[in-house]
């Protein structure tokens, strides 16, 4: 499989050199965190709060983020930041559009978007609400369309704020090294046909999900080409191999041999997307890179690197593809 080396480099990251004692005082900042009721997402909203972050928590469940809401602030009492919950499914486009336009009638600003949340692997056959491959519809078209909507106050956000501070940070995976950056946009389904896609889901549970989260690094590049002359940084990463609720469809066992081998707790990955929100290491020059674990500018294949650059530049214009590709499907969405 591409991209083995890497995951096994990537398993192993040694010691963050970025942790919670080096974000600094974040007042009057605001910040959105998606899938942040548990796990990773949940991690990353007690650190940034914990600075004094305004953070917009948004998930599905509302009973188990304002659960976290109460257990973050029971861990950081002395925050003068603010938790606030908006509900955000996914994978449904007309509730991500809700929960995207609820926040914007809240919010004149944002300076770090966190698209942590995503989907692993559901049972065979989980569909969104409009019809797509469940993990290609949330991992992806849910995201950009959120993303999307959101840019414009991101934008105008980075105009008013110093260099380098305004951030989308796009939770992707190792398992974006795991398949052919070519033979992405090729097993896509036809324009506007979201069940018509058996070709695209075929391939196997792990190759759609590898697919996916190659998406969402594909639309970190695209996003930094689009948005590097308004100065927003956009990075993609893995955040390791985590300890969480992603792996709940998977057997005991399976869960069992993972945990006494290569997870580590959730808190280790927050260290991974931290580091990409808020370290002076990540500048405009950056934008567009991938990260490791515990925070770590990563050199990706010459094939994923060729894949986001134009044909002009030596590239295969696979991420501009697909790109444009998910523009034609969420045009009735924007």
């Amino acid at each position: 499989m591409p991209g083995t080396i890497s995951f096994i480099k990537q398993s192993f990251p040694g010691k963050p050199r970025f942790t919670e004692d080096h974000v600094p005082d974040l007042t009057g900042k605001v910040v959105i965190v998606t899938g942040s009721n548990t796990g990773l997402g949940k991690e990353v909203a007690q650190m940034v709060y914990a600075k004094n972050a305004r953070v917009y928590m948004m998930a599905r469940s509302e009973a188990k983020t304002k659960s976290a809401i109460s257990s973050i602030q029971a861990a950081v009492p002395s925050s003068k930041g603010e938790l606030i919950y908006i509900p955000l499914d996914l994978s449904d486009l007309d509730k991500v559009k809700i929960a995207a336009n609820t926040f914007l009638s809240r919010e004149k600003s944002l300076h770090l978007l966190i698209n942590n949340a995503g989907v692993g692997y559901p049972p065979k056959g989980s569909r969104s609400a409009q019809g797509w491959e469940l993990r290609l519809a949330v991992n992806c078209l849910g995201t950009w369309l959120f993303t999307q909507i959101l840019t414009p106050t991101v934008v105008s956000t980075a105009k008013a704020s110093p260099p380098n501070s305004v951030r989308v940070v796009w939770v992707s995976s190792s398992a974006a090294e795991g398949v052919d950056p070519n033979k992405f946009v090729e097993g896509l389904p036809a324009d506007n046909q979201p069940v018509a896609n058996d070709k695209y889901e075929n391939r196997g549970s792990l190759p759609v999900y590898c697919l996916s989260k190659l998406g969402g690094y594909y639309y970190a590049a695209e996003y930094a080409a689009r948005h590097k002359k308004d100065g927003v940084v956009s990075v993609s990463l893995n955040p390791g191999n985590l300890d969480s609720e992603f792996w709940r469809e998977q057997s005991s066992i399976t869960t069992c041999i993972l945990r006494k081998t290569v997870l580590y707790p959730p808190k280790m990955g927050a260290y991974t997307v931290i580091f990409a929100a808020l370290s002076p290491e990540v500048t405009l020059d950056k934008s567009g890179k991938f990260i490791a674990p515990w925070g770590q500018l990563w050199e990706v294949s010459n094939d994923l690197v060729a894949a986001t650059k134009p044909k002009s530049e030596n590239g295969t214009e696979e991420a501009a593809k697909f790109w444009k590709w998910t523009e034609i499907q969420l045009r009735p969405y924007i």
